[in-house]
């Protein structure tokens, strides 16, 4: 993995947590179907996304 791809890994990453989360209540999938019901785990999300976006800025400017 190369270095410059972290910040996208991070933003990709946090957007399917987000996609998953929401499709699952949408679909009704068991015991995942209350998962968008979950602060931590939509905080979790959007952490990873800010961390990405973050970590995009400082390696870009570093390189």
């Amino acid at each position: 993995m190369k270095k410059q791809n972290l910040g996208i890994i991070l933003i990709v990453l946090g957007a399917l947590l987000m996609i998953i989360g929401y499709a699952s209540a949408r679909l009704n999938l068991g015991f995942m179907a209350e998962l968008i019901d979950y602060n931590w785990f939509n905080m979790f999300a959007l952490l990873l996304i800010i961390a990405g976006i973050v970590a995009h800025i400082v390696i870009a400017k570093r390189s």
